[in-house]
């Protein structure tokens, strides 16, 4: 007797629809990565903008 049934819930899923699945997924991880570094380099801009009026109103006194 076991203590958890085992449940089907659905054909087992075949290694080619798998290999398809984490083909799919890196395809969108290396998406997500090239969205991160053009936001990442438009963060550092904005940052630098910002530190650099503010250092000019700190100047303006």
């Amino acid at each position: 007797m076991r203590a958890f049934p085992v449940v089907m819930l659905g054909p087992p899923t075949g290694v080619a629809e798998l290999q398809m699945t984490i083909t799919r997924l890196e395809q969108t991880n290396t998406e997500l990565k090239r969205t991160l570094e053009d936001c990442q380099g438009e963060l550092d801009a904005a940052r630098a903008a910002n530190r650099d009026l503010t250092r000019a109103l700190n100047q303006r006194g």
